[in-house]
């Protein structure tokens, strides 16, 4: 008889707390992966959190280390602070796209081209989740938002931006990739990677960047199904998975 496998609950996952999520969004899988992660690396204990504004504000919720609040878009900033000062400690950042490549840019590429010993996990689905739809630095060329009930226009708005492809230019940071969590298979690939920006940070590597592809049911005016489908069809093409910078 084969062995089986029981899936348990992290211990790093805070008891008794039930998501807040809407249905299909990827925040919950992306917080157990962390959850996961920590938990095998044994890094629990000496773990310290930032959580800025938006969707990803929530995570402390769920997990069981320490954390702090950040200011829009300054997770880096105060993760830099933090790092400084305690250097033995495994500081990492949650941010969305909307908080990351837009009021956050400044300090996202900073903290990156010093090559900070920090861990980045980076939610983009392509819109400003929390605050009601409106267009994000990530959403795609025709893509509907609160701010642009037409499609984004190239011409007014610019072009989405690749953050994954531009920090990769830097000649500091170590890891940057890209995965989604659209389906089962590419879940298994962005624990993986998680897992490895995690370890990097341990080992002293430098600065690590997980983007993540993730999905907004409710202001993409989709089904949850619908949702990952469209997350492949048409987030992928524009936002390619794959590796761009390794320390190896």
């Amino acid at each position: 008889m084969s062995e089986i496998t029981v899936y348990e609950r992290p211990k790093t996952w805070t008891p008794d707390v039930s998501s807040h999520y809407c249905p299909g969004c990827g925040h919950g899988i992306a917080h157990r992966l962390v959850c996961e992660s920590i938990d095998e690396l044994g890094i629990q204990n000496d773990t310290i959190g930032l959580a800025p504004v938006g969707c990803a504000a929530m995570i402390y919720d769920y997990i069981e280390t320490d954390f702090c609040e950040a200011p829009h878009g300054r997770a880096p900033a105060v993760a830099t602070g933090i790092k400084t000062v305690r250097p033995d400690k495994i500081v990492f950042t949650y941010q969305g796209d909307g908080d990351l490549a837009s009021i956050g840019m400044g300090e996202i590429v900073h903290a990156a081209n010093r090559g900070m010993n920090l861990t980045v996990i980076f939610i983009n689905n392509a819109i400003y989740g929390m605050t009601g739809g409106q267009m994000a630095p990530t959403t795609l060329i025709g893509q509907k938002a609160t701010t642009c009930p037409l499609g984004r226009d190239v011409a007014v708005s610019g072009y989405p931006i690749r953050v994954s492809e531009m920090l990769a230019t830097l000649p500091a940071p170590g890891y940057i990739t890209r995965v989604t969590l659209s389906q089962p298979k590419y879940i298994i690939k962005a624990k993986q990677a998680i897992k490895k920006a995690f370890q990097n940070q341990m080992e002293g590597k430098g600065f690590s960047l997980v983007e993540v592809l993730s999905t907004c049911p409710t202001n993409w005016g989709l089904r949850p199904v619908e949702a990952f489908q469209w997350l492949m069809d048409e987030m992928v093409p524009y936002y390619p998975l794959g590796t761009f910078k390794d320390f190896e």
